[in-house]
């Protein structure tokens, strides 16, 4: 059975990957950034969204998933909205990993506290 830790998380990755995706037209028409960097970069870290959201199972993943945060909120030094938007998607990730965690402590005392040790 999936954790709520690792099901949250994933359903932040994937609506980030979304708005990664489609950050490669801004990069493209509007920041005029060549058009090979824009389709790396935007659809590189769309891509590695949905990768690192596939590979929650491991714990080491969820520090991928920090490292992409970072990765999206450097992309603001290029696209200024993904300032905004990487901080959003940044405290949504936070909040997904620290309140998963602290159901699955919850959920693991509570079964720890109705099955007592023989």
């Amino acid at each position: 059975m999936r954790s709520p830790r690792q099901i949250m998380c994933a359903a932040v990755l994937a609506f980030q990957s979304i708005v990664l995706g489609l950050a490669t037209p801004v990069l493209i028409t509007i920041e005029e950034v060549p058009k090979a960097v824009s389709l790396t970069v935007g659809l590189g870290l769309a891509v590695a969204a949905l990768v690192i959201a596939s590979l929650l199972r491991a714990e080491w993943a969820y520090f991928l998933g920090f490292a992409l945060q970072l990765a999206a909120l450097a992309l603001g030094f290029v696209v200024p909205v993904m300032v905004v938007l990487g901080l959003l998607f940044g405290a949504l990730w936070t909040a997904a990993y620290l309140l998963g965690k602290r159901i699955e402590r919850q959920s693991t005392a509570v079964e720890n506290h109705s099955h007592p040790p023989a």
